[in-house]
């Protein structure tokens, strides 16, 4: 993939965000999500690249989400596969809570693990705990490992888990190891990053959450230099024949960092939503917008942090129905 490519689909996903952040704190995650996806939608149309999503929102069926299978770009070369959550976090900004965030990724056609919308267990650190992680071994070893890794106590570490039932076990776990659990109530691709970023003050992510969210956060934590592993949890006989359809002979596969990206080559872009760990949500002043995103690429472990202030009567398609003026682009 060309280099030039990565401030394209940031523009893709600052589209997204500056659409769906006139609604953070409004209650109507529907509308959020809708208007997320469709700016994104739009904004894809004038990337230069021949792009199959392989993880998005639903299927065909479900439009007008960007569905699996979908044909994004204007359909010239190269040929890449998309991951897509246009809104990640649709609670965080119909309530107006931080670490949402309009993210994607894209990797060279065939590179990226084709997760169905089913739930995974993962485990995820930072480069400095990278090889110290087993998705089988106990909780316990794990903290421990990682402690050791960081140069730190037990009673230092800081874990971030989904607050769900499913997850009791591990919480109660973490509290008598003396760990620190840092509980959420959405975002996994943030809070899987957020483990790569010294400043977030998180150690180590444990927890099921969503297939699609775990190949998004390999995408990131390979670009960070960190690691995630997985495993599918089908809920039934359908989910674990969808297993099966894409490859995966062993539906309890445990799925390492290259079994979700493979190759070298995946560039992984995000812009803030709403406040978050590491990058600031979308601030309006009348005409104007100032997004804050970040774009990676893996081949070059490249990580840059773009500021971009925008003149939304440009851009109506987009972003500011209330606002006149002629259209624009993204």
């Amino acid at each position: 993939m060309e280099r030039e490519l990565a401030l394209e689909f940031v523009r893709v996903t600052e589209a997204a965000a500056l659409s769906s952040g006139r609604l953070m704190g409004r209650g109507d995650k529907e509308a959020a999500d809708r208007a997320a996806v469709e700016s994104m939608r739009r904004a894809f149309d004038t990337v230069y690249i021949d792009g199959i999503v392989v993880i998005g929102e639903g299927e065909m069926d479900d439009a007008p989400m960007l569905y699996i299978g979908e044909k994004v770009g204007a359909g010239t070369p190269p040929q890449v596969d998309v991951a897509v959550d246009p809104l990640e976090g649709t609670n965080l900004v119909a309530k107006g809570l931080p670490n949402a965030l309009s993210v994607l990724a894209v990797a060279p056609r065939n590179c990226l693990l084709h997760a169905p919308d089913m739930y995974m267990d993962k485990i995820a650190v930072g480069p400095k705990a990278a090889g110290c992680i087993n998705l089988d071994d106990p909780i316990e070893s794990n903290v421990r490992n990682v402690a050791r890794a960081l140069g730190k106590e037990v009673e230092d570490i800081v874990a971030i888990v989904l607050d769900r039932p499913r997850h009791e076990h591990i919480i109660k776990e973490l509290r008598r190891l003396g760990a620190r659990a840092r509980l959420i109530s959405d975002g996994d691709v943030s809070a899987a990053m957020s483990t790569a970023i010294e400043e977030a003050g998180v150690d180590i992510l444990f927890g099921i959450g969503g297939a699609p969210e775990g190949v998004l956060a390999a995408a990131a934590l390979k670009c960070m230099g960190g690691e995630i592993q997985g495993r599918l949890v089908p809920e039934d006989e359908e989910e674990i024949a969808r297993i099966k359809e894409m490859g995966l002979e062993d539906p309890r596969q445990l799925l390492l960092m290259e079994d979700l990206i493979r190759g070298d080559d995946v560039i992984f872009a995000a812009t803030g939503i709403t406040d978050g760990d590491f990058l600031q949500g979308v601030r309006y002043a009348g005409t104007t917008a100032t997004t804050h995103s970040l774009v990676m690429r893996s081949v070059t472990g490249t990580i840059r942090l773009i500021k971009a202030t925008h003149q939304l009567r440009l851009k109506p398609h987009y972003v500011a129905r209330s606002c006149q003026g002629e259209s624009g682009g993204v």
